[in-house]
Parts: structure tokens; C-alpha cells; sequence
């Protein structure tokens, strides 16, 4: 029998007030209630223009642009373009320069969650601006925005995630709210691809150029112009005065890409803390740094006038020392194994069998033993990674009764990924499984040698013009 429960005594009740009941909250604020009654007609209209521009004339838009113009602004034309040329141009990245979530995460979370990096920044900009005549821009990488959906070419493939398309009415209505506060005549530009905008690659720099008119070499005070932001390439260091105890480190960068399109564009550079807080610089270094790889300055490299110029020769890379012979390239994609053989063995009547040509390795056999046959020197111009790779090759040689040299390009990977990106702009290729396959080469594999080609630059000084800029 269950017990009986026996009456609360008078001073087992709690002396509490009932719980209130909580009232329901909502997401919906006041104002945005007050907008959606409010007729279109008396809305403030948005300042802000979007456009969307592509690479090429056969790639889809990858770049996103917002164009403010303040109402009734005195130096901008009905289509909203600057009447005099300003030829000062004080250029920011954005996140992390001058904006930052309100939430403290890395990332915005949604189109209201922003605040300004500094309460300084919208002040300093006006004054850019309004007093100090240089028109502002903004260079903003965003590769998270896919401004189109991919289309798939079968039902296996997925198509692009319908929130990743979503973030971009997010973007611009952030941006959109950024530029409102700021008020100024402003253009941003935001790239979302792997292609000639994404910085350190000059394109928005181009677009801007081309869209302030600013074309001609003059047209822009290189001297007195800007760029801040905050991928300087910055190290981890410790505060000051720290004696050992205890501290926060300054986290590094995560890249040197904002400093390196000022290089590439010929301008100043600063970060936010900089700029903005005037702080010292700190130490900053590249995993890729064209000071090390100078426009080469020997007489071998460049043509001079003096008497001494007769005796010059032309450096001698590859010697052939058979005959007929078999060379076996290895480097990874990007090395310059390509050019290497149109200068210095093509010359010499060798013929090239590669894998991106033909498709296969077997394909690759098959032309390299024709080749042999027919008593020609090859050049088999693959990157050959690893013994196992490079055995058949030997073999083959043996089987043909013919020797089996090696040339081993000594490139660092950053220079490939540098090379590449010049070549091809960021074409993919295999970097990554060249380095976990990579075994140096040896004699005892079966060579009669290894050549080892370390990278200079060898090309003229039109084509440095191109090839010593920051790609990557």
C-alpha cells in the first residue's frame, strides 16, 4: 500500500512568489517592423551599386563591385563618377582593417554582426577624403562568396551548397551598411576567385584603374598613395617589457598577400595598427621572396657593350656526352623542366616525351622506346618523384643499350607554386603529392649522372617585368 502523503505543514511552503511567467521575445526589431509598413517610395534608397565582372570574356564573375555615391555628392556626375581625377589613391582591405565582427568570431555570422576595427577608422577615412584629397577603395579577398552556381555536368556531381550562395545577399547587405556609415564616394572590390583579382594578383588594381580612368602612368601619385591591411606577413612575437613572465603573443599573419600587392603595384604599405593606431612595424617575412631571385645582372645574363663583353659566354647548363642517350628530368610541376629543355636540349637534337601530352605513362613508353629506336636522344620531362617511377625508365634505357642520365631541378616548391601561378594562373597541379612521393635521386638507381639545376631566373628583362611580381 502506497504511503500516504501527508499535508504541507504551514511552515514547510515556500515563502517564494510564484515564478513570472517570461515574456516572449522576439528577433524583429522596431525598426525593421517600422520599415516593412513604411511604402517604397518614402525608404531611403540604398546608395550603394552592384556590378559583377569576369576574368575573361569566356570565365564567369568572380569579381563583385559596390559603388557608393552619397546623395547629392558636389564631385560626382549624374552616373555617379568622379568629375576630377583624384590622383591619390588610399586603398584597405577590409575584414580585420577596418571592420571586425561584433560577435568576436572570426567570421560575421550574419549581416549585422560588424563593427568598426577602431572607432578611429570612419573618421580617419572621411578625412582622407574631404580634406586630404585621395579617393578611397577597398580590395577585400573573399574566396568564401561563390557569386553563381557551378553547373554540373552529371547527377554524381554536387552543385555549389545553397548556403554558400547565400552568403552573398549577406555581403552586400553588410557592405552596403559599411559604406552608408562611412558616406563617402567609395568603391569596393571584392574577389571571390582563384584567378588575376584575388590579391597579391594586380586585377583589382587594374579594374580600379580602369573604372577611375586612371590609365596612363601618371595618372596615379604612386609616391603618396596607400594600401593597409592586415596580411603583412607579421611573425608571433611577445610584448615588450614581458621579463619572461607570462604573456599573450601577437599572433602572426595569416599570409603577406596585402603587403605584397603594394609591392606589385608600386605603393606604400602599412597595416591597421600602423596606419590607423600609429604603432611601430613589426618583423615581417615571406614564404616566397623575390629578393632572393633578382633580375640577373652577370654578362651571361645580359647583353653589354664594353670590350670585356667578347670574352662572355653563354652559361652552359646541360652537356650532351654520348652519341644517343636517354635524360630523365625530376622536379615538380612548376620547376621550369619545360623551358629547360626547349633552351638547352632541344638545341642539341633531343626529343621530348611528356606525360601531359600524351596522356599516359605507358604512351610515354611507347614514344620514348620508337625514339630510341630510331637513334634519337630523349628527354622524358615528367617529375619522376620516386625510384620506383624512375626504374622502368632505367630499364628502358638498358634494354636499348643506350645510358640513362638524370637532371634534377633543385626548385623549392614555393617558386614552383610562383612559376605556376605566372604560367597558368593558379592552375592546379600536383605539388603536394610530388613532395610526399619525393626521393632525391641517386647514381646507384642506374645513372650515369645527376645533374643538379638550381633555380635562377633566366629569362629577359620584358619577361621579369611579369615574373617578378607576387602571384601566390
Amino acid at each position: 500500500m502506497a504511503p500516504t502523503k501527508r499535508p504541507a505543514a504551514e511552515g514547510d511552503r515556500s515563502i517564494s512568489p510564484p515564478p513570472l511567467k517570461r515574456k516572449a521575445q522576439t528577433a524583429i526589431s522596431k525598426s525593421a517592423v517600422a520599415s516593412f509598413f513604411t511604402p517604397v517610395s518614402q525608404k531611403p534608397k540604398d546608395r550603394t551599386t552592384w556590378t559583377e565582372k569576369s576574368p575573361d570574356a569566356d570565365s564567369p564573375a568572380t569579381l563583385l563591385v559596390a559603388k557608393y555615391v552619397p546623395e547629392g555628392s558636389p564631385t560626382n556626375d549624374e552616373s555617379g563618377n568622379e568629375t576630377v581625377k583624384r590622383r591619390k589613391i588610399a586603398a584597405f582591405d577590409l575584414d580585420s582593417t577596418l571592420i571586425t565582427s561584433a560577435s568576436g568570431k572570426k567570421h560575421s555570422h550574419d549581416a549585422a554582426d560588424w563593427k568598426w576595427w577602431h572607432h578611429s577608422v570612419p573618421d580617419r577615412l572621411r578625412k582622407l577624403y574631404n580634406v586630404e584629397g585621395y579617393q578611397v577603395i577597398i580590395f577585400t579577398n573573399q574566396g568564401g562568396l561563390t557569386l553563381h552556381a557551378s553547373p554540373s555536368s552529371s547527377s554524381s556531381k554536387p552543385k555549389t551548397p545553397k548556403a554558400q550562395l547565400d552568403r552573398v545577399p549577406q555581403f552586400k547587405q553588410k557592405c552596403s551598411a559599411v559604406l552608408s556609415q562611412l558616406d563617402i564616394p567609395t568603391t569596393l572590390y571584392a574577389a571571390t576567385g582563384k584567378d588575376i583579382y584575388r590579391k597579391p594578383r594586380p586585377g583589382m588594381w587594374l579594374e580600379m584603374k580602369a573604372d577611375y580612368n586612371l590609365i596612363n602612368d601618371d595618372d596615379i601619385d604612386l609616391e603618396n598613395s596607400i594600401f593597409v591591411g592586415d596580411a603583412g606577413g607579421r611573425q608571433s612575437e611577445l610584448p615588450p617589457n614581458s621579463n619572461g613572465r607570462k604573456a599573450t603573443a601577437t599572433p602572426k599573419d595569416f599570409s603577406c598577400s596585402d603587403r605584397n600587392l603594394a609591392h606589385n603595384v608600386g605603393i606604400k604599405y602599412q597595416t591597421p595598427e600602423e596606419f590607423f593606431l600609429g604603432e611601430e612595424p613589426r618583423n615581417f617575412t615571406r614564404d616566397f621572396d623575390l629578393v632572393k631571385y633578382p633580375y640577373p645582372s652577370s654578362s651571361h645574363d645580359q647583353d653589354s657593350s664594353s670590350s670585356s663583353s667578347s670574352s662572355s659566354k653563354k652559361e652552359i647548363l646541360f652537356t650532351k656526352t654520348s652519341p644517343q642517350e636517354l635524360i630523365l628530368f625530376v622536379g615538380p610541376p612548376g620547376a621550369g623542366k619545360s623551358t629547360f629543355y626547349w633552351r638547352h636540349l632541344k638545341p642539341l637534337g633531343f626529343e621530348r616525351v611528356n606525360q601531359d601530352v600524351l596522356k599516359s605513362k605507358d604512351k610515354c613508353l611507347k614514344a620514348a622506346t620508337e625514339y630510341l629506336k630510331e637513334g634519337d636522344s630523349v628527354v622524358v620531362d615528367n617529375t619522376n618523384p620516386d625510384p620506383d617511377t624512375r626504374k622502368q625508365w632505367v630499364e628502358l634505357a638498358k634494354k636499348q643499350g643506350v645510358p640513362v642520365r638524370c637532371v634534377w631541378f633543385r626548385t623549392p616548391l614555393v617558386v614552383c607554386e610562383h612559376n605556376d601561378a605566372v604560367r597558368a594562373l593558379n592552375k592546379p597541379l600536383a605539388f603536394n603529392s610530388f613532395n610526399a612521393r619525393f626521393k632525391e635521386p641517386k647514381v646507384k638507381e642506374g645513372f650515369q649522372d645527376v645533374t643538379e639545376v638550381d633555380f635562377k631566373f633566366r629569362g629577359t628583362k620584358e619577361e621579369y617585368e611579369i615574373w617578378g611580381k607576387y602571384w601566390i
